[in-house]
């Protein structure tokens, strides 16, 4: 089932300029509206990351045309429900291209699905700021095709760090088996020998598994086993975080950013309490310090999303979504128009922008732009997110 939504564009509770579009696209005349294409999981088991997505997208889209748009020109926002398949965003991000002959494509709400539509993209030559982690969605770089999350790869070295300064070597890894979970999977085996850290188990599941526990009995049986790693995104977690506790093990474990929202806590209940994670720092947007340069950003659009939408609902997952609108916002204002490859070349320059998930430069070998440091790693404590000091 597909949902289309043709809505404009405000960056409400964020300072904002005045956006000139000088030439329209040749495609269209000069007052049609400014088409932005969206293929997000807004149903479907990974709907709690195409969900707040959409919403963000809808809520800000909404108010610009209500202020009357940008330039005197309405922004229409086309949008179409994969429900996370990745067939389906196919189909779909065709009909983007040739039947709605958007501007920009903003969306992607997981890895399969993102990297299912690249070559679309690629071939039309439309820019694509997607809303998936995997590092392989910008490494290699792909000329049209940028993203807004922190990597999967950037997860591992985030946690490894944390384990170095806690002196854990031994490591154990039990991974989710669809786009994500395999990725980052790959990206901590990778990397885990320059953090000094040994895997000395690796297990999986799959998407419809609903019970960990021998993947886990193996883990815990393992000799020396000294914290586990889980990657994956959806239900998967929560089940492994429910099996950790009901195994009685007694070392640290540690989900990754897929895992970044409210709904995580809710699902796992007691059991998430004293889980680690890598993630934004929307999600202790008001526990930042307060000359932490990041704080008005995230505290700006929590508030903004919650007025809407209900206190405790914002996640770093809708806060993709506003970073890959305001980044383009800043591509049309740099490049004078939307014109596709001057909105490509501006992207591409993008230098200082803060978002939700940090402060963003990107460059001809960097079509992410964030840093290490753009990672806050969060203990969940009492039921809420915690900074790790």
């Amino acid at each position: 089932m597909t949902h289309s939504f043709k809505t404009g564009l405000m960056l409400a509770g964020l300072a904002l300029g005045a956006l000139g579009l000088a030439d329209p696209s040749p495609a269209h005349a000069e007052d049609d509206p400014i088409r932005v294409g969206s293929f997000l999981a807004v149903t479907g088991p990974a709907s709690f990351l195409g969900d707040p997505e959409l919403k963000t997208l809808e809520m800000y889209i909404e108010r610009l045309n209500e202020s009357g748009g940008l330039n005197g020109r309405a922004v229409d926002l086309v949008h179409y429900d994969t429900a996370g398949d990745a067939n389906k965003a196919r189909t779909f991000v065709k009909r983007l291209l040739e039947e709605d002959e958007v501007d920009v494509i903003l969306g992607g709400s997981t890895t399969g699905t993102t990297m299912a539509v690249i070559p679309l993209v690629e071939r039309a030559e439309v820019p694509f700021v997607s809303f998936a982690g995997g590092v392989s969605i910008i490494d290699p770089v792909k000329p049209w095709v940028f993203k807004t999350p922190h990597t999967d790869r950037m997860a591992c070295e985030k946690i490894f760090e944390d384990m170095q300064g806690r002196d854990i070597t031994r490591v154990a890894l039990i991974s989710g088996t669809g786009g994500f979970g395999k990725s980052m999977r790959g990206q901590c085996m990778d990397v885990a020998p320059t953090f000094g850290i040994e895997i000395v188990a690796d297990e999986t599941y799959g998407p419809g598994d609903t019970d960990m526990v021998a993947q886990l009995t193996k883990i815990k049986n393992t000799e020396g086993v000294e914290a586990v790693v889980n990657a994956g995104f959806g239900q998967g977690p929560a089940i492994v975080t429910k099996n950790v506790a009901q195994l009685g093990f007694t070392v640290p474990l540690y989900q990754s950013h897929g895992v970044a929202s409210k709904k995580f806590i809710e699902l796992a209940g007691d059991a998430a309490e004293g889980v680690r994670l890598p993630a934004a720092a929307l999600l202790v947007a008001e526990k930042l310090p307060m000359d932490d340069p990041q704080r008005p950003v995230v505290v700006g659009y929590k508030a903004t999303y919650e007025a809407v939408h209900g206190e405790g609902s914002v996640s770093t997952f809708g806060g993709h979504a506003l970073d890959g609108l305001m980044l383009y916002k800043g591509a049309v204002e740099a490049a004078g128009g939307i014109e596709p490859a001057a909105v490509r070349d501006a992207l591409e320059n993008t230098r200082g922008y803060m978002g939700t998930a940090g402060e963003v430069t990107m460059s001809a070998d960097d079509h992410l732009g964030l840093g290490l440091s753009a990672f806050r790693m969060l203990e969940i404590r009492d039921g809420d997110w915690a900074l790790v000091e």
